[in-house]
């Protein structure tokens, strides 16, 4: 079996629910109440992810991430 890595985005919602998402993988995404929860459902959800999709995933590779403000 081969191993890929992914990058996972967490946050947080308005009723305190930690919200999983996966950007590399389309609608690949869970929640959770608490971090490590959402971390081990967002594992099956790429397990299931990819095993919907059958082609060949790529991961890109993790940079950075910036939070910016605009005002409106």
């Amino acid at each position: 079996m081969q191993s890929h890595n992914f990058t996972v985005l967490i946050e947080q919602d308005e009723d305190g629910i930690y919200v999983a998402k996966v950007p590399d993988i389309s609608g690949c995404c869970t929640q959770g109440k608490t971090v490590e929860q959402a971390i081990e459902r967002i594992k099956e959800a790429i397990q299931v992810c990819i095993e919907a999709e059958k082609n060949e995933l790529l991961p890109m590779k993790f940079i950075g991430l910036q939070q910016v403000e605009v005002k409106a």
